[in-house]
C-alpha cells in the first residue's frame, strides 16, 4: 500500500491535541534530519530589522496589579498638604471612576506617608520605598506621563501586553519572535517568569499567548521547581532510543500531512518539538545557579537562592540575556492596593528594589546594558485620593489609568532623565503625555522595528501590535 494515499480519519487539530503533550519531551527530529525532510521552521517575517537596533533583546519587568506612582517616585507634596480634602471637581473633570470609588460621597486626597527625596546626578524623586532604585537613577529614564485607556485589570494588562483590550491577539514578545526570530536555537525566543507567593489575580497565559501568529511565537514559562519546563522530559520507562524510532516515523507523516495539507502550522509544532530536544539540555543549564559566584549573590540578595522569587527571576533573566533570548516577561503580582496601601507596598518595594539593581547593576557589569532595553511597569497607577476610610496612617488607592510612572534603562534610551509629567495633584498628565501605543511603538523602535510595517494577515485584515495608533516618542532615546 502508498502510505502516502492514507486517510487518517481525523483532522489536523484533533491529531496534535492527542499526541501533542506526549511528545513534547523532545523534538520529531535534529535539525540535520529536518532538512532531509524539507521541514524547516515557520520563516520569519523579516530579512533584517527596518533600520538599525539600539537593542537586541528585552527584560520587561512587569508589576501587575498597578503600583502607585504617588507613593514611589511620583512626588506631590500638594497632596500632603492637602491630605483629607475632596479632590476638587475642576481637577478630576467629571473623568468616570471604577465601581469600587464611584459609589463614595466624598473622594478625599491622600498625601503618601512616605518620604522623598532627589537622588544623582540627574535629581530624581524618589521615595524612602526604593533606596536601592534611587541608587541608579542616572541610569533610567523615568516617564511620568504614561497613560492608558483600560480602568480594570485584565483589559489593562492585556492592553499593555498585546496592544488590545480585547482577548485574543499577540503579544508583544510573540510580535519580536516573529518579526525578528531567535538568536539562540536551543532556548525558546520568548521566555516568561512568574514571582511566587504573590498571585492575588490572575494572570493569564493568553498574556504571552501568540494569539493568530504561528504557535512557534508564543511565550514560554519557566517555573520554580524540579520541572521548569512541563512536559520536557521522557516519560518513565520511555528510552531514547523507542523514542527516536517512533519521532522518526511521525515525522514521516507529518511530511505527508504538509504535502497533502500545505498548512504551516505543521511546521510551526515541528519546529517546537525540536526545540523542545534541545531544551532539554539548554534549560537544566541556564536554569543551575549554583555555578554563580556568592558576589552575584550578594548584589541580589538572599532571595536570589530561593527559586521562583523576583529576585531569583531577575538573576535567571541575567542568564537567559547573556544567552540572547529575545524577549523575557518577569510578572510580579501583587500591586493591587485597594486597602492597607502603606502594609502592602512595603512588602512589594522590599521584593524588587534591591533586585532591580541588582539586574541593571549586573548587566551594564558584563556589557549587556547597552543592547538590553529593560522596562519597569504596571498596567496603571493608583488615585491620589483614597479609596475607604482615610486615617492618618492608613489609606488605599483605586486603579487610575490617566497618568502613572514606568521606567526604562539600557537599549538607547537616554538616562537620567524624567519625562514628562503631571499636574500639582497627581491626576492628569500636565505634558508629553505617553499613551500605551506610543511606548509599544518606541519599544519596537529600539530593537529596530518600524510599528507600521510589522503586519500580519489574518482575517482579510492586516494586523499591528500597536493596532492603528502610536507613535515614537523620540524624547526617550539617546
Amino acid at each position: 500500500m502508498n502510505c502516502t494515499h492514507i486517510n487518517f480519519g481525523m483532522s489536523r487539530r484533533d491529531f496534535f491535541g492527542r499526541f501533542a503533550f506526549g511528545l513534547a519531551g523532545t523534538a520529531l527530529f535534529n535539525l540535520l534530519e529536518r532538512d532531509a525532510f524539507g521541514l524547516a521552521q515557520t520563516p520569519k517575517l523579516l530579512s533584517a530589522p527596518h533600520f538599525p537596533a539600539k537593542a537586541k533583546r528585552i527584560i520587561y519587568l512587569f508589576m501587575a496589579g498597578g503600583p502607585s506612582q504617588l507613593d514611589l517616585f511620583d512626588y506631590k507634596p500638594l497632596l500632603n498638604e492637602k491630605n483629607g480634602q475632596d479632590l476638587p471637581e475642576s481637577v478630576r473633570k467629571g473623568q468616570r471612576l471604577t465601581g469600587m470609588t464611584g459609589y463614595q460621597a466624598t473622594l478625599p486626597m491622600a498625601g503618601s506617608l512616605f518620604k522623598f527625596n532627589r537622588h544623582g546626578q540627574c535629581g530624581a524623586w524618589v521615595s524612602e520605598l526604593m533606596p536601592w532604585t534611587a541608587k541608579m537613577v542616572d541610569e533610567l529614564c523615568f516617564i511620568k506621563s504614561a497613560h492608558t485607556e483600560a480602568i480594570n485589570h485584565d483589559p489593562a494588562i492585556t492592553f499593555f501586553q498585546t496592544g488590545s483590550q480585547l482577548a485574543g491577539r499577540p503579544s508583544m514578545g510573540a510580535w519580536l519572535s516573529y518579526g525578528l526570530g531567535s538568536l539562540n536555537e536551543n532556548l525558546p525566543a520568548f521566555v516568561v517568569l512568574i514571582s511566587k507567593d504573590r498571585i492575588d489575580q490572575p494572570l493569564y497565559a493568553r498574556l504571552w499567548g501568540n494569539g493568530f501568529l504561528p504557535s512557534i511565537h508564543q511565550g514560554v514559562q519557566f517555573r520554580a521547581g524540579r520541572d521548569p519546563v512541563l512536559y520536557l522530559k521522557n516519560p518513565d520507562g520511555i528510552s531514547a532510543d523507542s523514542r527516536r524510532k517512533m519521532l522518526d516515523r511521525l515525522a514521516e507523516l507529518h511530511q505527508i500531512q504538509y504535502e497533502d495539507l500545505g498548512d504551516p502550522e505543521i511546521n510551526a509544532r515541528v519546529a517546537q518539538y525540536e526545540m523542545a530536544y534541545r531544551m532539554q539540555t539548554s534549560v537544566p543549564e541556564v536554569m543551575d545557579i549554583s555555578t554563580e559566584p556568592e558576589s552575584v549573590f550578594a548584589l541580589y540578595g538572599d532571595d536570589a537562592k530561593n527559586s521562583g522569587t523576583f529576585s531569583a527571576n531577575c538573576l535567571l533573566a541575567r542568564r537567559l540575556a547573556e544567552r540572547n533570548v529575545r524577549f523575557i516577561q518577569v510578572y510580579h503580582p501583587g500591586w493591587d492596593h485597594h486597602g492597607t496601601l502603606p502594609k502592602g507596598i512595603r512588602r512589594q518595594a522590599k521584593d524588587v528594589d534591591q533586585a532591580c539593581y541588582a539586574l541593571i547593576t549586573d548587566l551594564k557589569q558584563r556589557g549587556l546594558l547597552d543592547d538590553t532595553l529593560v522596562v519597569w511597569g504596571g498596567e496603571f497607577g493608583r488615585t491620589n485620593y483614597s479609596q475607604g476610610k482615610l486615617t492618618k496612617d492608613d489609606y488605599g488607592r483605586d486603579h487610575h489609568p490617566r497618568c502613572f510612572t514606568v521606567w526604562l534603562a539600557g537599549g538607547g534610551i537616554r538616562p537620567g532623565i524624567a519625562f514628562g509629567s503631571t499636574d500639582e495633584f497627581g491626576y492628569n498628565v500636565a505634558e508629553n503625555p505617553v499613551h500605551v501605543h506610543d511606548l509599544q511603538a518606541t519599544i519596537l523602535q529600539q530593537l529596530g522595528l518600524d510599528h507600521t510595517r510589522l503586519t500580519f494577515r489574518f482575517q482579510g485584515r492586516d494586523y499591528r501590535f500597536t493596532d492603528v495608533a502610536g507613535e515614537l516618542v523620540t524624547g526617550l532615546l539617546a
